[in-house]
């Protein structure tokens, strides 16, 4: 048997880090998924809302957690040059308090991303929300060279937009949605480079182990 020369890291993301002044952002791994499952199963909206697209307080416990747990391995799975979601386990002093997950189709050509995000309902209305999508699209924008991003929120998600709105994003249409058996409207929002220039945090982002990522992300952005 060949000996490889130089050992390859086949996961290289398992090394990357983002650190803002309160909160630390790693990708997934099996151990911090569980606490997350724990999060999610404690709410992460009251039940009379459902800003999220998927209607958390109509599973039972053990199909959110199990959903959820699946939902993130199938993205680590299926992750390639050409389509990739990270998702970001957002934590605070050491404990996973929420989600905050960046994708791309065709990265390289588009130089696009999209963010999702959720956090569990004590660590809300804190501005950590804010913090954690300021990270992911600070190191979209800063070193993966993006031009733009977007996001959506349900029409009644105002906290969600308002977020949205404060980073400088601006609305760019609506789509059709459905939630519990009724019509309902997704907000389109799209950040711009020069918007998220104008509405960028005083505070510098930490960034660990992305270069060797750069392959996997679709770049070779230095």
């Amino acid at each position: 048997m060949t000996e490889l020369a130089e050992w390859i890291d086949p996961w290289p993301l398992r090394h990357l880090v983002l650190r803002t002044p309160r909160l630390e952002l790693r990708p997934d791994d099996d151990e911090g998924l569980l606490e997350l499952a724990e999060v999610a199963v404690a709410g992460v909206h009251p039940p009379e809302g459902l800003p999220l697209g998927r209607l958390w307080r109509d599973e039972s416990t053990e199909d959110i957690a199990r959903g959820l747990v699946q939902a993130l391995w199938r993205d680590r799975a299926n992750l390639s040059p050409l389509n990739w979601s990270l998702n970001f386990l957002v934590r605070r002093e050491g404990k996973v308090i929420g989600f905050q997950g960046i994708s791309a189709d065709q990265f390289a050509i588009k130089r696009e991303v999209t963010t999702a995000s959720w956090l569990g309902m004590p660590f809300q209305g804190q501005g950590l929300g804010t913090e954690a999508r300021t990270a992911v699209l600070t190191m979209a924008f800063d070193c993966l060279a993006a031009v733009q991003a977007r996001t959506t929120a349900w029409e009644d998600a105002h906290t969600s937009q308002q977020v949205s709105r404060k980073l400088g994003y601006r609305p760019d249409g609506a789509e059709r949605g459905v939630r519990r058996g009724r019509p309902s409207s997704f907000i389109r929002m799209l950040l711009l480079r020069s918007g998220f220039d104008h509405h960028r945090p005083p505070w510098p982002l930490e960034v660990e182990g992305l270069q060797p990522c750069f392959p996997l992300l679709g770049t070779d952005q230095p």
